[in-house]
């Protein structure tokens, strides 16, 4: 499940684009993972099930499913071990993903 770039290694943290979109889409599998995370995304990003899913390749969607790891620090840092990046990468693919 890790990508297979040099997003947050070191190097350039995020590249804008596809770089944050699939950082992102990884972040959302991590989260829908687990019913309880899943349940939670939907509640205080006031999407459905259906919105997500129809929106899940749409900048302002995955940029709400960063935002929701920011706004709670433990799973934002759980999501990076995960996915294999720096914290700090997930939080300015969110970035990227908002302009």
């Amino acid at each position: 499940m890790r990508p297979d770039s040099e997003i947050g290694k070191g190097k350039a943290l995020v590249h804008p684009g596809e770089e944050a979109a699939t950082l992102a889409l990884l972040a959302l599998g991590w989260i829908v993972a687990d019913a309880r995370r899943a349940e939670r995304l939907l509640a205080l990003t006031g999407l459905d099930a259906d919105a997500l899913r129809a929106g899940a390749g749409e900048a302002p969607v995955l940029a709400a499913v960063l935002a929701f790891l920011e706004e709670h620090e433990p799973d934002l840092i759980a999501c990076a071990d995960e996915i294999g990046v720096d914290p700090a990468a997930l939080v300015a693919a969110r970035g990227a993903l908002a302009r």
